[in-house]
């Protein structure tokens, strides 16, 4: 699966049926060969551009099934990037990760 399929997903938490967004990023483990979380933008950004909200990181594991539309997650507590602690560091996670994709 590619992730311009993922891309065109809707995704809902069926803790209280909300929909999430649509997945914008994948937070990938190069070494194990595995996907660690989706990312859906918040809804406060225009076109993933503007706004400064904060972005919503949902662990593999809380998937719990992928459908041909949608993504069903299981989110009792969302985890955000809340301060620019944590984007920096998602930022240099993500930067990191491309450089070691890019030795492999």
């Amino acid at each position: 699966m590619k992730i311009s399929d993922f891309q065109t997903k809707d995704v809902i938490n069926i803790v209280d049926g909300r929909r999430l967004g649509q997945i914008s990023d994948l937070e990938l483990d190069l070494r194990q060969g595995r996907i660690d979380a989706i990312v859906v933008p918040s809804n406060s950004k225009f076109l993933g551009l503007f706004g400064g909200g904060a972005d919503l990181i949902i662990p593999w594991r809380n998937i719990v099934k992928i459908g041909s539309d949608v993504v069903l997650v299981k989110m009792e507590e969302i985890k955000t990037l809340q301060d620019e602690k944590d984007a920096l560091a998602y930022a240099e996670r993500q930067e990191r990760d491309r450089r070691n994709f890019r030795d492999l």
